[in-house]
């Protein structure tokens, strides 16, 4: 079994940049293909970066060249870098296999882009 924490959320200026945190529990981080998703108010939940556990990089075109996801098996995390913040980026962010498993969302962490 494992769980997922994120955190790093915050409100932001447009142009500003987070970093998100994600630190999973248990000892199987390390052979997980992981990904970073998020869910504005009233769409869908979308996969906005995805790293294997190899470490290889995947993103939508969409946030490619503002998102970088990386990990970190030796500390269990994963990490969103998000540059040159939108308000179109404002939502909640929440890490979990990919592809997903319904028993992995965690709580999320925040994301608010304004002025």
């Amino acid at each position: 079994q494992v769980q997922f924490v994120e955190s790093g959320g915050g409100l932001v200026h447009p142009g500003g940049s987070l970093r998100l945190s994600c630190l999973a529990s248990g000892s199987i981080f390390s052979i997980l293909n992981m990904g970073w998703y998020r869910q504005a108010p009233g769409k869908q939940r979308e996969l906005v970066a995805a790293i294997t556990h190899f470490g290889n990089t995947n993103y939508p075109d969409s946030v490619k060249g503002r998102f970088t996801i990386s990990r970190d098996n030796a500390k269990n995390t994963a990490y969103l870098q998000i540059n040159a913040l939108k308000p179109e980026d404002t939502a909640v962010y929440y890490c979990n296999t990919n592809p997903s498993s319904e028993r992995y969302w965690g709580q999320g962490t925040q994301v608010t882009v304004s002025s």
